[in-house]
């Protein structure tokens, strides 16, 4: 497992997020995220980062050469000589053919591309479940993590919780569109590579890692 480079695609809510962890935590595979690295570089004062932050704070959207040039940076860091989950990136066609053009100048090469797949349905009820304590942020659910004692926080003891604005459900399936919208052109991309790897997301946690664990190894 040591030295993999693996792109983690899946949907909002689909539990991608966890599985990075859990391959971090277990292997010491850097998780890079492409928000992460943004707000690290224009916090750190990077040459990327204050363009990124100067287009950023006029309202513009930073551009995939930005994306790149930051994750060229980020890369090249000693942790990542362990191996790399690319969170959030590529989103588009585009973005995977500058991807495939840097790592290729740097004589790397990702090893699996994983996709964590959901059925829409099952995301929708999953992300609009979700609540939160407004107090200590422990997370809780609908349906399938609900507090012990009803309206109190098992962690903490407070009586008040959050859920988030966008958690509704007409915004999920916005997004849920939306990433269909920009996924479908990478699946095929990946797969004439050979390295497109589809596992079953609806799955509990622990299965899922091991069918990722599984598609790893092979």
């Amino acid at each position: 497992m040591k030295g993999t480079r693996i792109i983690l695609m899946g949907p909002p809510g689909g539990g991608k997020g966890t599985q990075a962890k859990l391959l971090q935590d277990k292997y010491g595979i850097v998780q890079l995220s492409t928000g992460d690295m943004l707000r690290a570089a224009v916090a750190a004062g990077t040459p990327v980062g204050k363009e990124a932050k100067a287009i950023m704070e006029a309202g513009g959207l930073v551009s995939d050469d930005i994306i790149i040039r930051m994750i060229a940076d980020r890369i090249a860091q000693p942790d990542c000589g362990k191996g790399f989950i690319l969170d959030g990136f590529p989103r588009t066609v585009p973005q995977a053919e500058a991807l495939d053009k840097l790592l290729g100048g740097s004589a790397m090469k990702i090893d699996a591309v994983i996709e964590v797949r959901v059925p829409d349905a099952m995301l929708v009820e999953r992300i609009t479940g979700r609540f939160s304590c407004a107090k200590c942020g422990a997370g809780y659910h609908d349906s399938f993590h609900k507090p012990k004692k009803e309206g109190v926080c098992d962690d903490c003891g407070s009586t008040e919780f959050t859920r988030r604005k966008d958690d509704n459900a007409e915004t999920v399936k916005s997004r849920l569109e939306a990433y269909h919208a920009q996924t479908a052109p990478l699946l095929p991309y990946y797969e004439k590579q050979g390295l497109l790897r589809v596992i079953d997301g609806t799955a509990p946690i622990a299965d899922v890692t091991r069918q990722l664990e599984k598609a790893l190894a092979g």
